[in-house]
C-alpha cells in the first residue's frame, strides 16, 4: 500500500471565510488524503512551519482576498529557504485571470477557481504531489 499523501490547507490573511477551505480538506480526506488544516488567519510563517512539521507533501491556500499576489510570494520564498522545493503548492479562491500566469511563474502548480469540480482537484495532487521512497 502507498503512503497516503499528506496535504496542509492553510486560510492565510485576515479573510475569516473558511467555508471553501473546509469543504476541499473534506474532499480530500474522502479521497484517502491525509489533511491538516491549519485554520483562519496564518500567516506565510506559520504555513511553511506547518508544512515542515507535518511532513506535507502539498500545500493547498484558500484565499478569497485578493492578497494571493503578496501571500503566494512569500509562501513560495520561504519553501525554497526551508530547501522544500518538492512540496506542490495550490492555491484556490477569487483569482483574476492576469494573476494566473504570474502564479505559474513562482511556482504555484494548481490555481483552482470557485466552481472548479473536486474531483478535479483530487485528481490533480494525486498526479502531481511528490512521490515517497521508501515511506510507509
Amino acid at each position: 500500500m502507498s503512503p497516503r499523501i499528506r496535504v496542509v490547507i492553510a486560510k492565510p490573511g485576515l479573510d475569516g471565510h473558511d467555508r471553501g477551505a473546509r469543504v476541499i480538506a473534506r474532499a480530500l480526506r474522502d479521497a484517502g488524503m491525509e489533511v491538516i488544516y491549519t485554520g483562519l488567519r496564518q500567516t506565510p510563517e506559520q504555513i511553511v512551519s506547518a508544512a515542515l512539521q507535518e511532513d506535507a507533501d502539498v500545500i493547498g491556500l484558500s484565499i478569497l482576498s485578493g492578497a494571493h499576489m503578496h501571500i503566494c510570494p512569500r509562501v513560495m520564498a520561504l519553501l525554497a529557504e526551508q530547501g522544500l522545493h518538492d512540496v506542490l503548492v495550490v492555491v484556490g479562491g477569487i483569482i483574476p485571470d492576469v494573476d494566473i500566469p504570474k502564479l505559474r511563474e513562482i511556482g504555484v502548480r494548481g490555481i483552482f477557481l470557485p466552481g472548479t469540480p473536486m474531483q478535479e482537484i483530487v485528481d490533480f495532487i494525486r498526479e502531481h504531489a511528490r512521490t515517497r521512497v521508501g515511506a510507509a
